[in-house]
């Protein structure tokens, strides 16, 4: 063929890969909006999980119980649950989770331990935070009855009615045990400045993958320019 026909096929070659990776090559590098999950997605994957049938409940007994005869199985059940007391895990199929304590813990001062109350409101102020301050949340609770799948802490905080932040963390699946399980939420850092100081309201919730809620606290709290006084 004659050399425009050439000159031609390499000028679709090159313009084909631009956009599309070849093998042993590297594709086009996606865009910032391609890497970020949005509100709406976020909110059709929990709507994807509702509808996701997992076949029937069994008590943890019946669980430990099952497939006796398979020693692979056996094993696999024991590596998982741990040192459960069969007799003493009972017959309900709902796990209980019961959140024991809860601490605000910084390198800048003593913990601060927060009390618990039964009907999740705690009177007044529960606490106040140092405005730039580095903290985290410690709790420890305990599980019993059933296995809890997908236990997860959320936080959300106002200020003046408007949102202000909102985190969810996944805490993961426990085993009943007598011994309190500890979990410590990655360090965070109050705000600051004269907007970030004053009174905020918040509510915290424990729920597992079937959305119960074990425990639900709305509160207030401060930032100021100082911790208070211990």
């Amino acid at each position: 063929m004659g050399d425009g026909e050439d000159e031609k096929k390499e000028e679709v070659s090159e313009t084909k890969n631009k956009g599309e990776p070849s093998a042993g090559g590297m594709a086009r590098p996606p865009s910032d909006g391609s890497l970020c999950v949005t509100e709406d997605e976020d909110d059709d994957d929990d709507e994807v999980a509702k509808k996701i049938a997992l076949g029937p409940q069994c008590t943890l007994k019946e669980h430990i119980q099952k497939d006796a005869d398979d020693e692979s199985l056996r094993r696999w059940k024991e590596q998982l649950l741990g040192a459960v007391d069969v007799n003493a895990v009972g017959e309900s199929l709902e796990p209980e989770v019961k959140i024991l304590s809860l601490a605000i813990k910084s390198p800048e001062r003593s913990d601060i331990f927060l009390p618990i109350p039964e009907d999740g409101k705690p009177n007044g102020l529960w606490f106040t935070l140092k405005e730039g301050s580095k903290y985290s949340l410690e709790f420890t609770f305990q599980v019993s009855n059933n296995i809890v799948s997908g236990l997860k802490y959320t936080n959300t905080v106002w200020k003046t009615a408007v949102k202000v932040d909102s985190t969810k963390e996944m805490l993961g699946t426990f085993s009943p045990q007598l011994e309190p399980y500890t979990h410590v939420l990655p360090e965070d850092t109050t705000p600051s400045g004269m907007f970030a100081r004053g009174a905020y309201s918040a509510r915290s919730k424990f729920l597992d993958d079937d959305n119960t809620c074990y425990l639900e606290i709305n509160y207030t709290f401060d930032i100021r320019k100082d911790w208070a006084a211990a």
